[in-house]
């Protein structure tokens, strides 16, 4: 058993309460390897952030478990060797769907879990987040749980149709869980590609397709419903278009891949939402910087000719994200 403490990193409770309390969300960043990890911890500590390491239980399998939790404590060391003598990190499990899972990455040093029950019934997504918190709460790991889907395709995690929450349950799942913050489905999707061209409308000045509207009547009534209780929101890339149209102009084919609107993250990093997690858009930023070194220097074998790249370009996304989108920076006393 590995004591996150011993690592350096923090559980969610207090940051989660300082972010509802002052209007902003904490980013989520998901990350599989060395360069994500190092632009991330670098935005972070430039910008004054805390921020939530987030790790699939795919990028697990991918990274190693054992690695995992040594890139998080040297994470939380790089934080300091930068400047930052109180970084405030959480490695957070995202879309765990079992117990076994949960509590792996538990012992393992993981600060946050989640526990996606959101594909079963109701009485047993209740059933199996009491149980991972139950078992989470004994170590002062912070549990995550969902009420409603996600549609879309990240990782493991897959569905075709959204199932926003119902506000009227999240008082009851809150109370019988005893979770300690909340993802809900309001029009969020996973991936790049969230919304079908048919779901969309065109801006007559950009052209370019907008999503159809997010359902902030159904946050109100959760916000009425849970007052000052942490909120998470998924799948909330925006899907840079100007990252697409360097990936399709160095060889890709991401064709009406479509995110979230910033202005309406934005609006709700206002609310309760203190949580947002974002993927996509890394892996969008990585792409777009390796294809144009490919192409441009079609010669180039060095892996940190690219890598580097790659690296820059999205810790100017993290970087854009925490203080033009979150709202989190100047958060910390670095």
């Amino acid at each position: 058993m590995i004591s996150y403490k011993e690592l350096g990193l923090v559980n969610t409770k207090e940051m989660f309460a300082k972010a509802v309390k002052g209007g902003y969300a904490i980013p989520a960043f998901n990350f599989n390897n060395m360069e994500q990890l190092q632009a991330i911890v670098k935005s972070a500590v430039a910008t004054k952030s805390p921020v939530i390491l987030q790790v699939s239980k795919g990028a697990r399998q991918y990274a190693n478990a054992t690695l995992l939790r040594y890139m998080a404590q040297g994470a939380v060391e790089y934080a300091k060797e930068l400047g930052c003598e109180k970084p405030e990190i959480v490695l957070h499990l995202d879309h765990g769907d079992t117990f076994e899972t949960c509590k792996s990455c538990i012992d393992s040093g993981f600060s946050s879990v989640m526990i996606d029950g959101s594909h079963l019934p109701y009485e047993e997504n209740i059933a199996l987040t009491r149980k991972v918190v139950e078992y989470a709460h004994q170590f002062d790991v912070t549990v995550e749980g969902e009420l409603g889907v996600l549609a879309g395709v990240e990782d493991e995690v897959s569905a075709e149709h959204h199932t926003y929450t119902n506000p009227e349950e999240v008082i009851d799942f809150a109370t019988r869980t005893g979770c300690d913050s909340l993802a809900i489905s309001i029009g969020t999707s996973h991936g790049a590609y969230k919304f079908t061209p048919e779901q969309c409308t065109i801006d007559p000045q950009t052209g370019r397709m907008v999503p159809p509207p997010l359902a902030f009547d159904v946050l109100k009534a959760v916000e009425e419903k849970l007052p000052g209780f942490p909120i998470v929101l998924h799948g909330s890339s925006s899907v840079p278009q100007e990252e697409v149209e360097t990936i399709n102009k160095y060889g890709g084919a991401l064709k009406a891949a479509i995110g979230i609107p910033e202005e309406w993250l934005r609006e709700a990093a206002k609310s309760a939402v203190c949580k947002i997690n974002i993927d996509s858009d890394s892996r969008l930023a990585m792409t777009a910087a390796v294809r144009k070194v490919f192409v441009e220097k079609p010669a180039e074998f060095d892996p940190r000719k690219y890598l580097g790249p790659a690296r820059d370009n999205m810790e100017k996304m993290y970087t854009h994200k925490i203080i033009n989108v979150l709202g989190s920076d100047n958060k910390l006393e670095c």
